[in-house]
Parts: structure tokens; sequence; C-alpha cells
């Protein structure tokens, strides 16, 4: 038994990862959003399998939360921006797609180096699956400060979000069910204030692209 929650511990971990690649790889809003949707929905099932194997049963609210909020309200949200900004493309990030692509794999090694000491002292059966989110993180964070679209940043957010998620279920097997409310409704509020920065950029220089805000005079 505890060989099969290793085994599906590092599969989940690896499928939500592959999600967070997209945004690298792909150039296409309705993609990201796609990835962004199966990225959290993943997490959700691998949560619940969490739950099951760690038998808690705060987990599996927690589990149903996420599916709601990052797999079913946020998606929709995102795909109304999408059709509000007539879905622009990354044509041309500071990054280019397979320059991003080597980076994020370097960065995805430097995570399972990192963490090595500590899968090494664990003895969770998810202790595998670690690395994987920790890479989850740093790709993220590579995708917030190579990409120009806002909305495209809003996406790398939302999954640095689910990489923290990830290592808090593995690396803990959750944390209390008040305290992962909190966070999601953090997650949310954080999303709608967003949403109003992308709404206000838009507005003022008809473009979704954070480097417009250069143009800004003091």
């Amino acid at each position: 038994m505890g060989t099969l929650f290793a085994q599906l511990s590092v599969l989940g971990s690896s499928l939500v990862l592959l999600f967070g690649f997209i945004l690298l790889w792909r150039r296409g809003v309705p993609a990201y959003i796609t990835a962004f949707t199966w990225q959290s929905a993943t997490l959700a099932v691998l949560t619940a399998v969490v739950a099951y194997f760690g038998d808690d049963r705060e987990l599996y609210w927690a589990a149903g939360v996420l599916f709601l909020l990052k797999a079913v309200l946020i998606p929709r949200l995102l795909k109304r921006m999408e059709v509000r900004f007539a879905a622009e493309r990354e044509l041309a990030p500071y990054v280019n797609t397979e320059t991003s692509l080597v980076i994020s794999g370097l960065l995805v090694l430097f995570a399972y180096a990192i963490t090595r000491p500590i899968v090494a002292l664990s003895e969770l059966p998810t202790r595998a699956g670690m690395p994987l989110a920790m890479g989850l993180i740093f790709v993220s964070l590579f995708v917030l400060i190579s990409r120009k679209k806002a909305l495209t940043q809003i996406i790398g957010f939302l999954m640095l979000e689910n990489g923290l998620a990830l290592l808090a279920v593995l690396g803990t097997y959750g944390i209390p069910l008040i305290v992962e409310l909190g966070v999601f409704l953090d997650v949310l509020m954080g999303f709608l204030v967003m949403q109003v920065f992308i709404y206000q950029i838009h507005e003022t220089f008809e473009s979704i692209d954070v480097e417009q805000l250069s143009h800004l005079k003091h």
C-alpha cells in the first residue's frame, strides 16, 4: 500500500509540474487557462489521495474547495478576461520559448539538488514528489519574470500557489482546514485585485502588456 501511495504521489506531482511547463511552451491564453484548470484538478485529486492514505478527513474538504475554486470558478473568470482582452498572445516574451524550456529544466534540477537533504531525511511516502513541487515553484517564478502579458503573469502566480499547496500537502499531509480556507480566500482576493489591475492597464494602454507601465510618468 505504501508503494502504491508513493507512486501515485510522484505521478500526480509530475503531472502538476508538466502543466506548469505549458506556460513556457505555448503562446495562447486559452492553452494557459486549460493547463491551469487541469493542473488544479490534478492537485485536488492528489490531495484527496493523500487524505485517503493519510486518513485525514479534513483534507477531503480542502480538496473539494480547491477543485471548486481553482478548477471551476477561477478558470471561468479567466475565460471572461480572455474574451474581454481578445486573447492577446505572448508573441515576444522577455525570454524565448526554447531558452525558457532549457532554463526551466535547469530550475527543476536545482530543485532536486536543494531538496535532496530533506528527501533523504524524510520517511514520508510522499517525499519523492517534493522536488517536483519545488520545481513548479521555481518554474512559476520564472514565468512571472519572463512573460510580458499581465494575464500570463496572473496564471503564473496561480500556478505558484499551486506549487506551494502541493509542497504543503506532500510535506505535511496538509495543514489544518481553517488555515487552508484562509489561504484559498487570500488567493481568491489576490486574483480579484489583479483582475482589477489588468482592467486598469487595458483601459489606459489598450493592451495588457505590463511593459507599457514603463511609459508612466512620475
